[in-house]
């Protein structure tokens, strides 16, 4: 009978040794030039979204106070992520010690989970808007907005937690992380024992969280559509205004679970390049971050508005 030989554990601490891109010889510098402007756009354009929102007392309000965490959000996985993956491009550098490689792991699975938390949070305050303008301030009250960002941070650093709790003690087979950036899956691929408690646990979590959203934002704008096709004279105009500033969220949402889907659909199909996963795994990393800043300041006006006074104010002092 043929002997068959079991890989031994391996013993702590492990370092990791992402398999990155194939990059061809000569674009590494161009892809790190690439992967930089892009982190310095996420960085200003979050950057400044976060600092008119606290500068600007006038936003102080429930809808700008989310979308601060989502800001934060953003910023998290963006920073999770992007400054190894420029050393990657750069140096070659492929590395990454047991610790750092789970504290990027987790940062990037809360990103995931926080981002859906918030939208859906977002989402109740949009339709508490719409569809109950004079009474918004009286249910959407600070006690409630904090509940309600406490509750989607905690939401998703509980799940997370508990993911990443069930594979703690996992024995290790392997070092090779064949992605550019670590994750849950991607650790797990490694262990030298089945796994099939936390396969679990990961689909029930992620696909719970998803449903949760997904009715949430439906209900909410279903609410909305037959609010905005029912509403009378006398609060017309609120209604109206209040449905405006549903259009960036919506945007938002809608992308989200775009990029959350080319992802699982390219991990579906053996016949996709490893580059081109890995490329659909990075840009749900990058694109969000990228945009939101952007689609918030075009369609909101009164973000909009605040940040062309106060970048006025700053050319003014300087001057």
């Amino acid at each position: 009978m043929e002997n068959v030989t079991m890989a031994a554990p391996l013993q702590q601490p492990i370092v990791f040794e992402l398999e990155g891109f194939h990059i061809p010889p000569g674009y590494g510098s161009s892809l790190f030039i690439l992967a930089l402007f892009n982190f310095m756009v996420i960085l200003l354009g979050n950057g400044v979204v976060a600092c008119i929102i606290v500068i600007d007392k006038s936003l102080h309000r429930p809808m700008f106070i989310m979308l601060f965490n989502l800001v934060a959000c953003d910023l998290l996985g963006a920073t999770a992520v992007l400054p190894r993956l420029m050393m990657h491009f750069l140096m070659g550098h492929k590395k990454i010690a047991y610790i750092p490689a789970l504290i990027q792991a987790f940062s990037v699975h809360t990103y995931g989970v926080a981002v859906q938390t918030i939208l859906g949070a977002m989402a109740y305050d949009r339709y508490v808007a719409v569809c109950e303008p004079l009474r918004y301030h009286t249910i959407m009250t600070s006690a409630r907005l904090q509940s309600c960002c406490t509750l989607a941070w905690v939401v998703a650093l509980l799940c997370i937690s508990v993911l990443f709790a069930f594979h703690m003690n996992v024995p290790l087979c392997g070092n090779v992380i064949q992605h550019v950036y670590c994750s849950n899956r991607a650790i797990l691929n490694l262990a030298c024992c089945p796994t099939t408690i936390n396969n679990i646990y990961g689909l029930a979590m992620t696909w719970s969280v998803k449903s949760v959203i997904w009715l949430i934002t439906a209900f909410s704008y279903f609410r909305i559509l037959l609010a905005s096709i029912k509403q009378g004279s006398a609060d017309s105009i609120i209604r109206s205004k209040a449905f405006q500033t549903c259009t960036p969220h919506l945007i938002v949402y809608v992308l989200s679970e775009i990029a959350a889907m080319v992802i699982i659909l390219s991990q579906r199909f053996p016949s996709v390049s490893p580059n081109i996963k890995k490329f659909f795994s990075i840009l749900f990393i990058i694109v969000p971050p990228t945009i939101n800043p952007i689609i918030y300041g075009l369609v909101s006006k009164e973000l909009r508005v605040s940040i062309i006074k106060h970048c006025s104010l700053q050319v003014r002092h300087k001057s």
